[in-house]
């Protein structure tokens, strides 16, 4: 099993879904989330004042899949929540060891 984790703009969250709900995704955790990479923030203007904002908002997906699919969830997300500019984010993949459905005591694939 392993855990893929998206960092995405959020104005892309509903497309990724849809499209990871449509290669049979069924659940993920989302978070609303602040950070920065090379795109290093922006200035803005308040009245008057110019201020540079470091930490832009994104949100992180978080979806635990067999280790075959992973390939193909990483595919659409990634066509999902690219807009080809500076700040399209960033998808991380870990191993996942063990996994536990707290109702029922499934592990695992089952537990997914």
């Amino acid at each position: 099993m392993k855990k893929i984790e998206a960092v995405i703009k959020p104005f892309k969250l509903d497309d990724v879904r849809e499209a990871l709900s449509e290669i049979g995704v069924t659940g993920m955790t989302v978070t609303e989330v602040k950070g920065f990479g090379r795109q290093k923030g922006h200035t803005e203007l308040y009245r008057g004042a110019e201020y540079v904002v470091d930490f832009l908002p994104k949100v992180k997906l978080e979806i635990v899949v067999a280790a075959d699919n992973v390939d193909r969830c990483v595919e659409v997300i990634t066509q999902a929540a690219r807009t080809g500019k500076i700040g399209d984010g960033k998808i991380f993949i870990t191993s996942v060891e063990r996994v536990v459905r707290i109702r029922t005591g499934e592990e695992n694939l089952d537990a997914i």
